[in-house]
């Protein structure tokens, strides 16, 4: 077997491997190995194709089992009251190929995938599956040149925290729970029925940019149970769509927070919350 890496250097990074990983890679081929898409190797120099090193489907192996075990050891000790069917649940949603292709979505890592010009045309930096495999290549990365805790790390932050609102919300839910996440603007609204407090609404304020590159930011407010309205939080993205979601998604973890101050001094019953329903 052949140990060839791709032979490229550390500015082909582009300063990605700190500001977004937030780790310094010791080994930047590591990373540059797993940003390259098959399609590169087909139209680059046919006669890799079967030496495994040249692409990154080695390293979403890796990076496949590295993930799987950083989830289920944080579900296990964030959540030690639930079953192991409950467990199992949560874990396969945050090792869904949707969950991580829309956390590689929203970090942008399809900017920084090496690919061939056929697949480039096609819109791959854009495909689900395609992002989702090229993210566990990048866990399978961290892994071997920092070991076990800078995985541990860009996982915890980039696809585990983010999604712990809906996973209380799942929990909440018991056996109704469908094992999907990712739907915040659904998630927020059964949260608010629940509640009485009615339907968000989601107001555009903002959009800038140029056609290609359009900005949109969008704010959420709920009533505030004084016939007026409630401003929760503001966000941004480049839809319409994308800015509703994270601004759900901030709003539902900033609405959890303050039920959980109030706690010791609310004496009503949290009441029971259904699964929100999900498009998978």
């Amino acid at each position: 077997m052949t140990t060839r890496r791709p032979k490229v250097g550390r500015s082909e990074t582009n300063g990605h491997a700190v500001s977004l990983f937030e780790h310094e890679f010791k080994r930047p081929e590591l990373l540059i190995w797993a940003l390259t898409h098959r399609s590169l190797a087909y139209e680059t120099s046919p006669e890799a194709l079967a030496d495994p090193t040249a692409d990154n489907e080695q390293l979403e192996f890796i990076g496949d089992a590295v993930l799987g075990l950083i989830v289920a050891e944080s579900l296990f000790q964030r959540f030690p009251d639930s079953r192991e069917g409950e467990l199992t649940r949560l874990r396969a949603s945050l090792v869904s190929r949707k969950h991580l292709g829309d956390v590689a979505r929203r970090m942008n890592l399809g900017a920084m995938l090496r690919l061939g010009r056929g697949e480039e045309r096609s819109g791959g930096r854009h495909k689900h599956a395609l992002l989702a495999n090229a993210l566990e290549a990048v866990i399978a990365a961290l892994y071997l040149d920092g070991g076990l805790e800078a995985a541990r790390s860009f996982v915890e932050t980039h696809i585990i925290l983010p999604a712990l609102p809906d996973l209380h919300v799942a929990l909440r839910a018991g056996d109704t729970f469908s094992g999907a996440i990712g739907d915040h603007k659904s998630a927020l609204q059964e949260y608010l029925q629940a509640l009485g407090v009615g339907q968000p609404q989601y107001v555009l304020t903002d959009q800038s940019g140029p056609d290609h590159d359009k900005r949109f930011k969008v704010q959420v407010r709920i009533d505030d149970g004084a016939g007026g309205a409630r401003a929760l939080v503001e966000s941004e993205g480049s839809t319409k769509k994308q800015a509703q979601q994270e601004a759900a998604r901030l709003s539902f973890e900033r609405l959890l927070s303050e039920q959980s101050a109030s706690t010791s001094t609310d004496v009503t019953p949290t009441p029971k919350i259904k699964a929100p329903s999900r498009n998978k």
